[in-house]
């Protein structure tokens, strides 16, 4: 049994059925909304036109899966676990009907929740996550309302709220982010994310930063018009929360199972949470291992989601497999701005105790010479005595994003920095410098260490 149809959850009960037919065993998938198998991350791409058709989000329709004999129940909510029965209690969403439905096996895939702010106004009508497919058709319809030349305000500056910001600036409206952090984008650090405001205002998007919101205004309809802050107000005739996610856990938590200080599902390697024999558990609903600070982290991604689905579903299914864990590889966008991080920023390596040295190095994609040669800014952090690589960050326009995986491999590796300066990396002209922006910051960070001592 899964609860819950998106990444993690069908790709494990995709693993389960290649590894036992439907004599050997049976598979009952329970989602709540009205589709299943789709791409979250491509939310923001069909709200901003870039993605044409919501179908194209969708990578195996409920009906597909039934095909497969994997029964997937859409608008079918669980609403209870019963670990000493071994069933779960469910609501069909259209008619209201509940049952009790026994388990064997049972893989928890639930996700995760956008947070909403406990500010006045904030479930107003009008005021739209972006979480699921469902939240994107509802926002299209909002804006579609609305009609071009409207007002928006985003709430956060995360990596949803930039996206988001790109999505409805594409779409025609006066863009506002309102960002309580010191800069946006907190999974870099402030001089970086310095770099992403000043690119975000080139674009015409108005980033206002240590904006705390206190509510959210309605009209006389019910439906937000403006967001309020401490100093100011800013109408709005559609508002966008990109204030992050956090573990859709309320069942595990009644159940009684092991959450850590996230509020993150608990598992072992092999993705079981712990202590439950009969119970797996993956996608954004979990807690993972950081393979660089050695904490848990909760890192809501679908790259990771769908290789815990693989994991669980091997494991389901009568094969093995483990997920080690992560080193917190992410990039994102902005109109052209390029956006990538992986490992620990300043903070994370100072909370885990380590001692660091930092370089900044300014670089271009491509040989200068070479025409369209855009501009890059990579930041990277190593061990002061040991020289071990602990985190890059890389802000820049076309070609910056993707160098991020190289650094996301020499961490996997325990690389130190000087190992990566010979890295026999690809080199031509119309695709970098001779000497590569993330081997220049390497080189860099070698003669920081060695002059730290």
């Amino acid at each position: 049994m899964v609860v819950g149809g998106d990444a993690a959850g069908m790709s494990a009960a995709s693993q389960a059925r290649r590894f036992k037919g439907p004599d050997e065993l049976e598979i009952v998938a329970f989602e709540r909304g009205h589709f299943g198998s789709y791409s979250a991350c491509g939310i923001p791409y069909w709200v901003g036109g870039q993605v044409g058709e919501r179908a194209e989000l969708i990578a195996r329709t409920p009906a597909e899966h039934r095909e497969r004999a994997i029964d997937l129940r859409t608008r079918t909510e669980v609403t209870e676990i019963d670990l000493a029965g071994g069933r779960v209690l469910s609501r069909d969403l259209e008619s209201g009907a509940e049952e009790w439905t026994g388990y064997d096996k049972l893989v928890l895939a639930t996700g995760a929740r956008p947070v909403r702010p406990p500010v006045p106004g904030i479930d107003a009508p009008g005021v739209y996550g972006v979480q699921t497919l469902d939240d994107g058709q509802a926002l299209l319809d909002g804006l579609s309302a609305v009609g071009g030349g409207g007002r928006a305000v985003v709430v956060g500056a995360g990596y949803i709220g930039v996206e988001m910001a790109e999505a409805l600036l594409n779409r025609g409206f006066a863009v506002t982010v309102l960002n309580r952090g010191e800069q946006p984008m907190s999974t870099l650090d402030p001089d970086m994310g310095r770099l992403v405001h000043t690119a975000m205002d080139g674009l015409g998007i108005v980033t206002v930063n240590g904006a705390g919101v206190t509510g959210v205004r309605t009209g006389a309809d019910g439906r937000a018009v403006a967001v309020a802050t401490r100093d100011a107000e800013y109408p709005a005739d559609v508002v966008v929360l990109g204030t992050g996610v956090e573990p859709e856990t309320g069942l595990a938590r009644a159940a009684g199972l092991p959450l850590g200080v996230y509020g993150g599902l608990l598992t072992d390697l092999s993705m079981r949470v712990r202590g439950r024999e009969e119970i797996w558990a993956g996608g954004d609903c979990v807690e993972v291992l950081d393979l660089v600070s050695g904490r848990e982290r909760h890192v809501p991604l679908g790259t990771h989601a769908n290789k815990h689905g693989q994991v669980i579903g091997a494991n389901v299914g009568g094969g093995y497999g483990t997920f080690p864990g992560v080193v917190g590889t992410a990039v994102s966008k902005v109109c052209d701005l390029e956006i990538a991080r992986t490992g620990l920023r300043e903070r994370d390596a100072a909370e885990v105790g380590l001692r660091y040295v930092t370089v900044t190095i300014e670089s271009t994609s491509r040989a200068g010479y070479y025409p369209s040669a855009a501009p890059m800014t990579v930041k990277m952090l190593a061990e002061r005595r040991t020289g071990r690589l602990l985190g890059v960050q890389i802000v820049g326009r076309e070609g910056a994003a993707k160098r991020v995986d190289v650094a996301a491999v020499a961490l996997t590796a325990g690389m130190t920095v000087e190992a990566m300066t010979a890295l026999d990396l690809g080199y031509a002209p119309p695709f970098s410098p001779v000497w590569d922006p993330v081997l220049v910051a390497a080189r860099k960070a070698v003669s920081a260490v060695r002059a730290a001592g």
